[in-house]
């Protein structure tokens, strides 16, 4: 029978983290880290709408990643925690559906996004006096609207592509949310010709844009290596730290959950590293660019010296 036979016919089982122990410590610790995230990337967009210092395409582009990790954790946490204190573990198909879209398209967007961000310190670096032209606002939103856009056409094409092959009696998810790798060990078909698109979408997806962070970053560093001050040469540190960071972390999550063969790894494996990359990383992005960038501290210590 075809998945989109089966769509409503009966719900899936989210196992979650919690597994078949639920704790209310583990609970708790994971609706506390939900909401330190929450709360840091809505105060970063706040701080960089607001404050008129932070009106930059640098701090722009900042905000829109925040945005993106602020929506990327209220797509899976707020479910998972329902269904704790409901007792219940069971998700739609078409909320399964819904999940894997707005997770997908949010988690390709800020790929693109990241690539975005690196030509932005890749410009401010090597050409500072050109910055202004190479970097205009209009131009600064087209690239932040093209991030949105191909994420979203990401997440279009997978979940077109996730109803496509047929799905055995077993509806149990490894993971407290809807991931395709998971859902690809639900087929009872064989998914190789469904896994060789994903790889190639994912090739498109990540890969692209890690070849033009590379590049951007080469330049960078080859740029600040000529620089005979010392203080240039630390600033364009702190300015590049931050993101090269981010981008690590993003990359090492995405690489072994989508660029490696399901078979290659386990339930257990895939519950630890999208438990890290879908809450661990939302509250540690905000956290790494509020302590390394000067002019967010510098915002921030100004707000608390008004309090």
């Amino acid at each position: 029978m075809e998945w989109v036979n089966q769509t409503f016919s009966s719900d899936f089982t989210l196992m979650g983290i919690f597994s078949h122990t639920p704790h209310i410590f583990l609970f708790s610790l994971v609706l506390g880290l939900f909401t330190v995230a929450l709360l840091a990337n809505a105060v970063m967009v706040l701080l960089i709408y607001l404050d008129t210092r932070l009106h930059t395409p640098m701090y722009f582009l900042l905000s829109q990643l925040s945005l993106m990790d602020l929506m990327l954790i209220c797509t899976t946490v707020p479910k998972m925690a329902s269904n704790y204190l409901s007792g219940r573990k069971s998700i739609s198909v078409a909320g399964c559906e819904a999940q894997i879209f707005f997770y997908v398209s949010l988690f390709g967007a800020e790929g693109f996004l990241f690539a975005i961000m690196a030509y932005d310190h890749y410009v401010a670096i090597c050409y500072p006096l050109q910055y202004p032209n190479l970097v205009k606002w209009k131009v600064c939103g087209l690239m932040a609207a093209s991030s949105w856009i191909l994420g979203v056409s990401d997440g279009i094409v997978d979940v077109v592509a996730t109803l496509s092959f047929s799905c055995c009696s077993s509806r149990e998810i490894s993971l407290f949310f809807c991931d395709i790798p998971a859902l690809l060990r639900l087929s009872c078909t064989d998914t190789s010709t469904f896994e060789t698109p994903i790889f190639s979408c994912c090739v498109l997806m990540l890969v692209f844009p890690l070849s033009l962070i590379i590049i951007s970053y080469t330049h960078v560093i080859i740029t600040v290596g000529r620089m005979s001050s010392g203080e240039g040469r630390h600033k364009a540190f702190t300015t590049c730290t931050s993101h090269l960071i981010v981008v690590g972390i993003y990359y090492g999550a995405a690489t072994f959950m989508y660029m490696w063969p399901t078979s290659k790894h386990s339930p257990t494996q895939d519950r630890m590293v999208s438990t890290f990359y879908t809450i661990l990383t939302p509250m540690l992005n905000p956290l790494i660019y509020s302590l390394w960038n000067k002019d967010v501290a510098k915002v921030l210590r100004k707000g608390k010296s008004r309090e």
